[in-house]
């Protein structure tokens, strides 16, 4: 059974930086195409970031590109997100999710993920 845990979460004031990190564990983490998505109230579940199984492949969101940076350490079985320059914009739950079918493909969509972390929250300040 594979399990993500994020943390990191918080209060942050805007401007600021946070680095969200989601553990992974009981599964074959240098496998998985990793990505970190969020959901804001009121809207869909929306892609932020992600990385392939080598690290060598990334994609972002237009609207986060230049100010995220997604890495993973697979020494620690843990997927990081690098937030800067942060904006009240960014507010929600941000959730790490696994996809275990070993390709360089990066999915935007919910659907290309098989495992679900539970979420952090954290919420930037104006």
């Amino acid at each position: 059974q594979v399990q993500l845990v994020e943390s990191g979460g918080g209060l942050v004031q805007a401007g600021g930086s946070l680095r969200l990190s989601c553990a992974a564990s009981g599964g074959t983490f240098t496998r998985y195409t990793m990505g970190w998505f969020r959901r804001i109230p009121g809207k869909e579940d929306e892609f932020v970031a992600g990385i392939d199984w080598s690290g060598g492949t990334t994609y972002y969101a237009s609207s986060v590109k230049g100010r995220f940076t997604i890495s993973r350490d697979d020494a620690k079985s843990t997927v990081y997100l690098q937030m800067n320059r942060l904006e009240p914009e960014v507010t929600a739950v941000y959730y790490c999710a696994a996809d275990r079918r070993y390709t360089h493909e990066v999915h935007r969509d919910v659907s290309g993920y098989d495992y679900w972390g539970q979420g952090t929250q954290f919420t930037v300040s104006s």
